[in-house]
């Protein structure tokens, strides 16, 4: 999660190399039919469902050994409107440099505040259903590889 951009492009480019060696180890299709390229998530996908079910383990379920990822809810205070927000939404820990905005804790915060108001009834789910519903819910977002890809 709070990996160098130098590594996550090292990860798409081995991503990217797997895919070739899985399609071209299977010729069942004549080249004239385009299907989509692969069926297979991405790496950024795997590791951001997984970061989102472990999240969710360490602030819904309470698991105690994740105590330290847990943060508190974010409390939406604008004197001027109403600001609507997901009962679920956590505070985001605030810093300018980018070394901290790319930790597991800032990066998740952003992505579980997102994740939590696309999906409705976080507390109520366990671990498979927030794992298949984070599933959904980022294939459903475009990501650099895919763009890549296709």
């Amino acid at each position: 999660m709070s990996c160098a951009a130098s590594h996550t492009r090292r990860l798409d480019s081995i991503q990217r190399r797997a895919l070739r060696l899985v399609d071209t180890a299977d010729p069942r299709d004549p080249p004239a039919q385009f299907e989509p390229v692969s069926p297979l998530d991405s790496l950024e996908h795997r590791r951001d469902v997984a970061a989102l079910v472990v999240f969710h383990k360490a602030q819904v379920q309470g698991v105690p050994h994740l105590a330290g990822l847990r943060q508190p809810p974010r409390i939406a205070t604008r004197s001027t409107r109403t600001v609507l927000t997901s009962g679920d939404a956590v505070e985001v820990p605030g810093s300018r440099a980018s070394q901290h905005q790319r930790t597991f804790v800032g990066r998740v915060s952003r992505m579980w505040n997102i994740f939590t108001a696309a999906v409705p009834h976080i507390q109520e789910m366990n671990t498979q259903s927030v794992k298949l519903a984070a599933n959904r819910w980022g294939l459903s977002k475009p990501t650099p590889l895919t763009l890549v890809i296709l």
